[in-house]
Parts: C-alpha cells; sequence; structure tokens
C-alpha cells in the first residue's frame, strides 16, 4: 500500500502513525531505536506489505500494469490502490479527506525532528503539495506516478503508459481495491490490536 493507506490503516493513533509512515525510510535496526508505538507502526507497515503484495486480487490487478512497468507494477498498484481509497466514499467524502490529510501531515511535523533525514526531505513534498488528498484526482496520480517514474533506477516505462493501464483498467482495477481493501482493514485489526 502507498501512503494513504498507510495512514488510514494506522486508525489515528499518532505512534502508529508515524512508524506506519516512516518504515521504508527505516533501514536494518535503526527501528529499535524509535519508542513501542512507532516501532509497533513499522511492524504494522512491514506485515500490511507482505499482506498486500500475497493477496489474489493484488496479483491480478498487476497484471495490468506488467506491459508497461514490469518489475514495478507493485509498486503502481500501491498508488492506484490509494486513489480507490481515497475516492471510496464509503471511508471517505472529499472533505473528510482534506481533514484526515491535513492531521496526518501535523503528526508528522509534530515528530518532524525523529524522522529519518530522507523522509523528512519527501515529508516536505508530500504536505507542500498535499499529496494524500491528491490521490483523490486523476491528476494527482499522474503526478505520482512521474515521481516514482524518475527516481525508479531501471524504469524502462514512462508514467504516461502507467497511467494509460490504469485508464484502460479502471472498473477492473476498482473491483480488485473493493475485493482486497475489507480484508487488510479486518487483517490489521486483528493481528494488531490497539
Amino acid at each position: 500500500m502507498n501512503y494513504l493507506a498507510h495512514a488510514y490503516l494506522s486508525f489515528n493513533n499518532p505512534a502508529l502513525t508515524v512508524g506506519n509512515m516512516i518504515a521504508d525510510f527505516v533501514k536494518g535496526n535503526r527501528w529499535q531505536e524509535y519508542e513501542e508505538g512507532i516501532q509497533q507502526g513499522i511492524r504494522i507497515h512491514r506485515a500490511i506489505d507482505t499482506f498486500t503484495d500475497q493477496h489474489p486480487a493484488t496479483l491480478a490487478a498487476r497484471e495490468y500494469f506488467q506491459p508497461s512497468s514490469g518489475r514495478y507494477s507493485a509498486v503502481f498498484i500501491d498508488v492506484v490502490y490509494d486513489h480507490f481509497l481515497a475516492t471510496d466514499n464509503t471511508i471517505f467524502t472529499e472533505n473528510s479527506l482534506a481533514t484526515f490529510s491535513s492531521q496526518v501531515y501535523q503528526i508528522l511535523n509534530d515528530h518532524y525532528d525523529i524522522l529519518p533525514p530522507r523522509f523528512q526531505q519527501m515529508f516536505h513534498y508530500m504536505s507542500t503539495q498535499n499529496w494524500l488528498y491528491n490521490y483523490r484526482t486523476k491528476d494527482g496520480i499522474l503526478k505520482s506516478l512521474n515521481g516514482i517514474v524518475r527516481r525508479a533506477k531501471y524504469m524502462e516505462g514512462t508514467a504516461d503508459a502507467i497511467f494509460a493501464a490504469m485508464e484502460d483498467n479502471y472498473d477492473e482495477l476498482a473491483v480488485h481495491y473493493r475485493t482486497f481493501f475489507p480484508e487488510i482493514i479486518t487483517y490489521v485489526k486483528e493481528s494488531f490490536p490497539h
């Protein structure tokens, strides 16, 4: 899952939110340097990634992106899932997504001094460009895809090709999201009660 889903699956707990958001930037045993709640957020993040990567709906959804992105298809599914979460009216309205995004930025800002340096750099762009909210729009998704393609060392495809794959298979991808997301919510709640 990408940033919006990781934030949402922290269930409004500030320490879990911090850990869940920074986990990809905490290497090796560095996670042990954080307080217990943040450590738990890092563990949740890693469990979410494993569950997501192995889920049949995710594996099926990746197939749509294989021709345009090869081994990076998993990364792009994460972004697409965030788009469907941002537009999921059973979870967010436009206003509640805006409020939620602001709350997540505030939590991260309140913990800024302990965020990994690379995350601090990225957080500047995340908050000023309002990534979490902008997953709601297709323009926001295209910008996100462009950013990933720009940073990917071995990416041969283009963001336009990946975006076209999303557009061409939008309804099918939405079905995969609706199959998958209730299950990840249940998995996190049952595996990490708090």
